[in-house]
């Protein structure tokens, strides 16, 4: 036996051993070793290990019938905390959440800025608050994953965010000088599409997911892995051209996708139509329930731009799941059908569209489901959150 396996196999069994206790959220030793058939010694050997890290707790479970109570092991949900951020233009999202990723705390950090040493010192302040507040658990913050509203390189290099106007921004060796703690970047929609498997579609190998708020970003999960692309550039599919020669875009470009089929652009077309600065959804809700003529007509034009790109996307990648992260599209009766009506070729094909229950924590969630993959070292994570567990943010302005 080579050098070292004996180490790699012990971490490989740790590594199924924890994720099989997310997955069942208690279990005990013997049901553990039928589910990754490994011997009752090396569970326990490993059990020993774990509780004494702190990382998993026991517990009885109660019953009724008649012998020895079955001891449970469970992760520690307190042990340590991690801290998902979504970095967006004019705003800031901050979502602290357990070692089974239930949210903690969450904060919403109106920003007036765009610069950058400005932006990066509002995040070493809310970073530090983070810290403290966990300084009483066993690990602290585990871990602190930055989802980006741009192009973020392979090597966590922030490439070109459109509306901050950032060029390689190495945002995360900036924070590294300032904190002890294991720090990511990543692109806001692969972190949508990572949450929306962990937390509700477990069994979907290929999804897509498509955030249409400030712009239009989409993250993919091919065979169950994120695909990035050559430099980790794939995924702006809000910049594919769906009207030549149409309205100017931040990106050079002309007739973007996110210029037509965004929130943004949405808000944007609508006051200038209605002459009314500062739109809700709330305001947008009652105009669609009241058949405004305006808003229903901008509504069929926006999910007629959202269908061209739609269809483009399946047909380039035959996806198994699409998921649309839109809150404006939940306010759309039959929203949804008006979509999938709209896909008329015949040689498009996909199982499944559905609009997003995660919405616009998406991205923090899946921020903080991957600082905890990360910290644990397990290939595969599945969490339960209900919609009554899903953080309401606090906002503030800065």
């Amino acid at each position: 036996m080579a050098i070292g396996d004996a180490a790699y196999i012990k971490k490989i069994n740790r590594s199924l051993i924890l994720s099989k206790i997310i997955e069942e959220e208690m279990i005990s030793r013997a049901d553990l070793s039928k589910i990754t058939k490994l011997t009752r010694a090396t569970i326990s050997v490993q059990a020993a290990d774990l509780l004494e890290e702190e990382l998993i707790v026991e517990s009885q479970q109660e019953h009724h019938s008649v012998g020895r109570k079955p001891i449970m092991l469970s992760i520690n949900h307190k042990a340590g905390y991690a801290l998902g951020i979504d970095l967006d233009y004019g705003q800031i999202t901050f979502t602290l959440s357990d070692l089974m990723g239930k949210p903690v705390c969450s904060d919403n950090i109106e920003i007036q800025t765009s610069h950058y040493e400005e932006i990066l010192t509002i995040l070493i302040t809310q970073i530090k608050r983070y810290e403290e507040k966990c300084s009483h658990s066993r690990f602290g913050i585990v871990g602190i994953v930055i989802g980006i509203h741009g192009i973020v390189t392979k090597d966590e290099v922030i490439n070109f965010v459109p509306r901050l106007k950032w060029k390689n921004k190495d945002l995360k060796g900036d924070l590294e000088k300032e904190f002890n703690i294991k720090i990511s970047i990543e692109n806001n929609a692969n972190l949508c599409s990572f949450a929306e498997k962990v937390f509700h579609r477990h069994q979907s190998e290929n999804l897509i997911s498509i955030s249409m708020y400030s712009g239009i970003g989409l993250g993919m999960l091919i065979n169950g892995e994120l695909l990035k692309g050559y430099h980790g550039y794939a995924g702006e599919m809000g910049h594919m051209i769906i009207v030549p020669d149409g309205k100017p875009c931040n990106c050079g470009n002309l007739g973007c996708w996110e210029l037509y089929a965004s929130e943004s652009s949405f808000f944007k077309q609508l006051a200038e139509k209605l002459q009314k600065q500062n739109l809700t959804y709330e305001e947008i809700q009652k105009l669609i329930n009241a058949k405004d003529q305006v808003t229903c007509e901008l509504m069929d034009q926006f999910i007629k731009y959202l269908s061209i790109g739609l269809n483009n996307i399946i047909n380039l990648l035959n996806p198994e799941t699409i998921v649309l992260n839109s809150e404006l599209l939940k306010l759309y009766p039959e929203a949804g059908k008006k979509i999938e009506d709209s896909l008329t070729s015949s040689i498009s094909h996909y199982h499944e569209i559905l609009i997003s229950e995660l919405g616009k924590n998406a991205c923090v969630m899946g921020a903080c489901a991957l600082a905890i993959k990360n910290f644990l070292e397990i290939p595969d994570v599945r969490f339960n959150v209900t919609e009554e567990q899903l953080p309401s943010h606090s906002k503030t302005v800065v």
